[in-house]
């Protein structure tokens, strides 16, 4: 699948080449048919967001936030991605 890409943009992230993260989770964003019910499609928005928001650009991590919060809105809650997403969210408000 495409789980090579995530790992780059994961490693991206950490490296905060932030612009290069950015085009690899959009890769798998923009997959949505492929990757629909595979749970990278999701982690790759927050990948996205947390690349926008090191960008220095809040409105589209908040966007990128709030459609992943959207897609885990029944998720258990105690999972520790969607914790970190939401305190990372609320940064932002």
């Amino acid at each position: 699948m495409l789980y090579p890409i995530y790992l780059r943009g994961q490693a991206h992230l950490l490296a905060h080449e932030n612009k290069e993260a950015a085009e690899e989770f959009r890769q798998i964003v923009g997959h949505s048919g492929i990757v629909l019910n595979f749970s990278l499609a999701a982690l790759a928005r927050v990948g996205l967001a947390r690349s926008f928001f090191q960008q220095g650009e809040s409105a589209k991590a908040r966007n990128t936030y709030q459609q992943f919060l959207t897609l885990w809105k029944d998720a258990d809650p105690d999972i520790p991605i969607l914790k970190q997403s939401k305190a990372e969210y609320a940064k932002l408000q």
